[in-house]
C-alpha cells in the first residue's frame, strides 16, 4: 500500500455472507472505504485530495479484494468517479469538494440513459439509470444521457453528457440481485431534476488536458477504465488462490500422505500461481504506463488489451480453483465459491471484454503502421 492511501479496511469473517444477503455495503464498510482514502484518491489537490496514481490504486484495491471483491469494486469506483468529477467546471468542483474531498461519488455513465433537454440556465434531466454501484452510500451521482450538442446551434447533433446530481435528488430502486459481486449495491436510480451548467461536462471533455493538472487528470479515460475495473478481479483471484492453498497445504489423505504432495494439486498450484503472477505483471505494466508513459493511441489500446488479458487469466484460475475445491466449495457461504462468483460476474462488465480490446489493439497497430510507412510491428510500436 502506498502512502497516499491508508490502511486497507478491515473486514469481519462474516462480512461476505452478510453482503451477499443485503446486496449492498454496510455503513461501516462504506465509511471505512472513505477513511482509507479511496474517495479522495483522484480529487485534485486544490480541493484537498491526493491526485494520486494508478499504481497506488491498483495495490490498494487488489489488496482489499483478496477479502471482499464487492467492497474493493465500490472503493475503486468511488476513486474513479472522483477523477471524472474533476472535469466539472470550477464552480461545480467547489460545490462537490468545497467542504471536504471525502465525497462518495457513484455513477452510471456508460451507456447514456434517460433524457436531457435545455431548460433555463441548465438541463432538465429525467429518466432511469441502471447499475450505479455504491449508490446507497453515495453523496453525489454522475448520470449520463444523450443531449443536444451545445456547439451545434441547429440542434442536429447530440453529445454524451454527464451530469452531477445530489444523492438526495435521485430515487434508488432495489434491483441488484446478481450471481456475484452482490455487495456492490449496483442498483437502478430515477430522477427528474434541473441541473445547472456548472454541474455537467461531456465525454469529449475527458480528452482535454487541464492546465497545470496532475498526471491522473491528463490521461484519457480509455487508458485507465479497464485497469480500474480489473483491479478487484485480480485481488479476488489472488485471495482465492491463497484460500485454496491454505486448505490444501493443511490437508492429509486417509493413508497419511499430504494432499499437496499429489500431482493433481501440484498442477493446480503451479498453473494458478503462474497465471496470477502473469496477470499482476500485466496490470502493473498498465498502471505504470498510466502513471508515467508518453500517451499514444497504441499505448491506450495496449493498456486495454493488458487489463482484459489479465482478467481472462484470473477467470481461468478461478475456474480451476473452484473445480479443485471439492464439495466444500459448493457451500453458498464458502469463500472459494464467493470469489469464483465475483470474478465470473465482474468479467461480464463491458469494459473487460477481451474481443473488443483485441479489435481496438489491432486497429491501433494498423493505424500506427500506416503512419510509419509500414515499418513497424507489435514489438516496435509503443
Amino acid at each position: 500500500m502506498l502512502s497516499d492511501l491508508g490502511e486497507t479496511p478491515r473486514l469481519a469473517r462474516d462480512d461476505g455472507p452478510f453482503l451477499d444477503e443485503t446486496c449492498r455495503l454496510t455503513d461501516r464498510l462504506a465509511d471505512a472505504v472513505v477513511t482509507a482514502g479511496f474517495a479522495r484518491h483522484f480529487v485534485p489537490t486544490r480541493w484537498g485530495g491526493a491526485a494520486g496514481g494508478f499504481t497506488a490504486l491498483l495495490d490498494a484495491v487488489s489488496a482489499l479484494a483478496e477479502t471482499c471483491a464487492s467492497t474493493a469494486w465500490v472503493a475503486a469506483l468511488y476513486a474513479a468517479h472522483g477523477r471524472l468529477a474533476s472535469y466539472l467546471p470550477e464552480e461545480g468542483r467547489r460545490e462537490l469538494w468545497g467542504r471536504s474531498p471525502d465525497v462518495r461519488v457513484a455513477a452510471s455513465v456508460v451507456p447514456p440513459q434517460g433524457s436531457a433537454v435545455r431548460e433555463g440556465g441548465g438541463w432538465r434531466l429525467g429518466g432511469r439509470w441502471t447499475m450505479a454501484s455504491g449508490v446507497d452510500h453515495a453523496d453525489w451521482v454522475l448520470l449520463a444521457s444523450w443531449a443536444p450538442d451545445a456547439d451545434d446551434p441547429s440542434g442536429g447533433t447530440r453529445e454524451h453528457r454527464v451530469f452531477a446530481v445530489r444523492r438526495s435528488d435521485v430515487k434508488v430502486f432495489d434491483t441488484w440481485r446478481p450471481v456475484g459481486m452482490r455487495g456492490t449495491g449496483s442498483n437502478s436510480v430515477e430522477t427528474d431534476v434541473l441541473v445547472p451548467d456548472h454541474l455537467t461536462f461531456t465525454l469529449r471533455d475527458l480528452g482535454r488536458v487541464q492546465p497545470h493538472a496532475a498526471r491522473c487528470h491528463t490521461v484519457p479515460y480509455a487508458l485507465v477504465a479497464a485497469l480500474i475495473f480489473a483491479a478487484p478481479v485480480l485481488g479476488a483471484a489472488e485471495g482465492a488462490l491463497r484460500t485454496w492453498w491454505e486448505r490444501t497445504a493443511g490437508s492429509v489423505r486417509p493413508d497419511g500422505g499430504t494432499v499437496a504432495g499429489q500431482p493433481g494439486p501440484q498442477q493446480v498450484l503451479a498453473r494458478s500461481s503462474v497465471e496470477l503472477q502473469s496477470a499482476r505483471l500485466l496490470m502493473e505494466r498498465a498502471a505504470h504506463a498510466a502513471d508515467h508513459a508518453p500517451i499514444t493511441p497504441v499505448l491506450v489500446a495496449e493498456n486495454q488489451r493488458n487489463a482484459c488479458a489479465a482478467v481472462e487469466l484470473c477467470v481461468s484460475t478461478a475456474d480451476r480453483l473452484f473445480r479443485a475445491g471439492g464439495s466444500r466449495a459448493l457451500g453458498e457461504d464458502d469463500a472459494l465459491q464467493r470469489a469464483w462468483r465475483d470474478i465470473t460476474a465482474a468479467r461480464a462488465h463491458g469494459t473487460l471484454n477481451f474481443d473488443a480490446a483485441a479489435a481496438g489493439y489491432t486497429k491501433a497497430l494498423l493505424a500506427a503502421r500506416a503512419d510509419a510507412g509500414h515499418r513497424t510491428g507489435p514489438g516496435a510500436v509503443r
